[in-house]
């Protein structure tokens, strides 16, 4: 068995990859009636809509086969990727780089595959729409094309899924894929018994930004405190924007007491853009801070929620506090 070489654009292909924020979301019926369709289409026992990550190979959606990841060393796809057209095997007992892998030497005993690269709309290959039989068979050029209309429609339904959560203006998460993704982390901290936080910011005086100097430049506004919330937490938090001047982060493996100096430090990191910003406004927000208790919060809604009260509550004693 040979195991795929690494693309030299790996690390720009990873990245990519982790910014759809789709790597261990629940199964989609957009994704799985294209394996439906591939799998009747080719009358093939299995279809898969791959996605390779740093060192596994995750599915996105499947049948045929009772998995939702395997092993990066051991994976077909990581072959495809690497090409910018099909790859296509016969035979794998008499392909030099499959003949020894345990998924032909044992269970399922794989013979053919066929694999579509799918691309980001940045043209990194992220993964494949593949096809595989425990028998050996040709794949015509009819064939070749139809799998390549059918891997164009996989690359379809994710750029869909990106826009669906995705906020244009500042690149973040919204608060669709905010809240998708902070409920999905809320649920490892809950099985793990770990600590989770949640961080709602609302940026203050907003409204008079777009009032005195325009909404291009309350736009700007924005994407510099999105830009800040992003380069000043880790890559393992969760940050969106939730909708007008409103942000929040989740933080992950963090209780209340250890999300206190984060803070501090992303107020040092606003006042020093402030300092040194050629604007006629500072950025100013206020910000509630919560930690997740199982007792008060069922999901991430009520956290997001009670996080939202103690953030206006904040909001509302600074305002009294300048009278």
């Amino acid at each position: 068995m040979k195991i795929a070489d690494i693309p030299l654009n790996e690390s720009a292909r990873i990245e990519a990859l982790h910014s759809l924020h789709i790597l261990d979301t629940p199964p989609e019926e957009r994704f799985d009636r294209l394996t439906r369709l591939a799998r009747r289409l080719f009358d093939v026992p299995i279809a898969v809509v791959t996605l390779i990550d740093v060192n596994r190979q995750w599915f996105k959606s499947c049948v045929g086969l009772d998995a939702s990841e395997t092993t990066r060393d051991v994976s077909f796809c990581s072959h495809a990727i690497l090409s910018d057209g099909l790859t296509v095997v016969n035979d794998a007992t008499q392909d030099d780089r499959f003949s020894g892998n345990p998924q032909v030497t044992g269970e399922p005993y794989i013979r053919f595959y066929a694999g579509c690269p799918i691309k980001s709309e940045s043209g990194y290959n992220l993964g494949t729409l593949c096809l595989v039989d425990m028998k050996t068979r040709d794949f015509d050029a009819d064939d070749r094309a139809l799998l390549k209309d059918l891997g164009a429609m996989v690359e379809q339904e994710l750029t869909t899924v990106r826009l669906a959560t995705i906020d244009e203006l500042t690149d973040l998460s919204n608060r669709r894929g905010f809240e998708s993704l902070a409920g999905h982390a809320l649920g490892l901290c809950q099985r793990l018994g770990r600590p989770a936080s949640v961080l709602y910011f609302d940026l203050d005086k907003f409204k008079q930004i777009n009032d005195r100097f325009g909404h291009a430049e309350g736009d700007k506004a924005l994407n510099n405190f999105a830009s800040l919330l992003a380069g000043n937490f880790r890559e393992s938090d969760v940050i969106g924007r939730l909708g007008g001047d409103e942000f929040g982060v989740f933080l992950t493996n963090t209780s209340l007491a250890h999300a206190q100096p984060v803070l501090q430090s992303f107020e040092r990191a606003v006042q020093q853009f402030n300092q040194h910003g050629q604007r006629e406004y500072d950025l100013h927000y206020s910000v509630g801070v919560l930690e997740y208790d199982p007792a008060q919060h069922h999901d991430i809604g009520d956290l997001m929620q009670g996080a939202d009260a103690l953030m206006y509550e904040r909001k509302k004693q600074r305002r009294a506090e300048k009278v």
